[in-house]
């Protein structure tokens, strides 16, 4: 199916456009996240961020020299007041291939939250089981999300600070049950950059309508980016310079016991 390209948007935008798709395919290449023949999930949320991702892949699809398909999936939490009218009559007008999908997340969330588990954890865990399902139900091998830059750098600083782990979010990862592979391609791009692509191309943003939004966990990732702007202001490159840092890890000099074995 066809994708227009004709949507009204406000001011120009060619020049972020431009630097977006620049690291977009930067990621793309250095991870080799998209190979011949693949059809990729991509995960639509209503959110700035995989509107974003998705009308990028779909420029990628058009000028790459590799042959390969995306479809929408957009997940329905069965959150009160979730809007995914508003994203399917959006993704329709575009002429995307999607799909929705229905799951009772919420009330799974009501019933299985544990005295030691966060909302917001739990609903990630369900909706990546959901994505997993979904993915080999539409033909496709690759899984893509919209989690950029801060994302990677702030779940980082989050898994120091508050897990004792040094971990973050890879850009490509092989599902533990060995069916899928998830893509970020968004992860080079920062987020100011995708707030302002966004406001744009005017996308029609819709929230999770979660009621846990904006607790605990949130509040610590909300926390962890109030830092950064503040050091990056002072300090500007800061949290380029942490994403660098990610691949130019050295376990001989951390305390990591396993590099003695």
């Amino acid at each position: 199916m066809t994708v227009s390209t004709e949507i009204p948007v406000a001011g120009d935008r060619s020049g972020l456009e431009r630097r977006i798709m620049r690291k977009l395919g930067r990621a793309v290449f250095d991870f080799g996240m998209i190979a011949e023949g693949d059809r990729i999930l991509v995960a639509v949320s209503g959110g700035k961020d995989s509107y974003t991702l998705l009308h990028t892949l779909e420029m990628l699809r058009r000028r790459s020299i590799v042959t390969f398909s995306i479809v929408a999936v957009n997940i329905d939490h069965g959150f009160p007041g979730y809007r995914t009218d508003r994203i399917a009559a959006y993704l329709e007008s575009c002429g995307f291939e999607y799909f929705m999908s229905r799951r009772d997340i919420a009330r799974l969330i009501e019933t299985k939250l544990k005295p030691t588990q966060t909302a917001c954890a739990l609903c990630a865990r369900l909706r990546r089981g959901a994505l997993y399902d979904l993915a080999p139900e539409h033909g496709c091998n690759k899984i893509a999300l919209g989690h950029h830059k801060d994302d990677l750098i702030e779940t980082l600083l989050l898994n120091m600070f508050f897990a004792g782990e040094l971990k973050s979010m890879p850009p490509l990862l092989h599902s533990d049950d060995g069916r899928n592979i998830v893509i970020r391609p968004l992860a080079y791009v920062d987020e100011t950059d995708i707030a302002a692509y966004a406001a744009l191309r005017e996308f029609p943003i819709v929230c999770c309508s979660c009621p846990a939004c904006g607790v605990r966990d949130n509040q610590q990732r909300r926390a962890m980016k109030i830092m950064l702007e503040k050091l990056d202001d002072r300090h500007p490159g800061l949290k380029s310079s942490i994403l660098t840092s990610m691949r130019n890890v050295d376990r001989a000099k951390l305390l990591d016991r396993s590099f003695l074995d």
